[in-house]
């Protein structure tokens, strides 16, 4: 009976960080080899796995299994160090939906939830966990116009996400 009670609880936790916030819905038509490749984080939320991180980029390869390799990298001003983290990406549903699921601690996931994204020209991105305390602003250059800032925080306060608690890291 105890093994039976850890196993749905494991599975519990191990599903509950593939969800999507409310009203959060992935793009569709996703070309994962047009999203491979340098990514500049324009803003975030906090989490301790980034904290006080400036410079920070995501480099996304495609692996032997089908999945993406994901490399995210900042700099630690104050330490005066860089940071790296190695994980790896599967798609949770669909191949053509930015839906992925990502790894950097072994067998446990967390949602990656492409909702907005420049079809054109793949030069954006804004992503979410599975819940509002996650938001990425991602680009393929270190700066982008104002204008798509402003986009940015009103799409994600529509959405529920604490926008109040933008950081923006500096980028050189």
């Amino acid at each position: 009976m105890r093994l039976r009670t850890t196993l749905l609880i494991t599975m519990l936790l191990l599903g509950g960080c593939l969800g999507q916030p409310t009203g959060v819905t992935p793009v569709q038509e996703f070309d994962i080899n047009r999203y491979l490749g340098t990514w500049y984080e324009i803003a975030r939320l906090d989490h301790s796995f980034e904290r006080d991180l400036d410079r920070v980029t995501a480099q996304y390869s495609l692996r032997d299994d089908g999945g993406v390799t994901v490399v995210n990298r900042g700099y630690l001003t104050r330490e005066g160090e860089w940071k790296e983290a190695q994980g790896k990406a599967y798609f949770v549903d669909a191949s053509d939906q930015g839906y992925l699921k990502v790894s950097f601690f072994g067998p446990f996931y967390g949602s990656y939830v492409i909702f907005e994204l420049d079809e054109k020209d793949y030069q954006y991105a804004f992503v979410s966990g599975p819940d509002t305390s996650y938001l990425w602003f991602l680009s393929r250059t270190p700066h982008v116009d104002q204008a798509l800032v402003d986009r940015f925080i009103l799409r994600a306060k529509s959405l529920g996400f604490d926008t109040d608690a933008l950081i923006f890291p500096a980028q050189e």
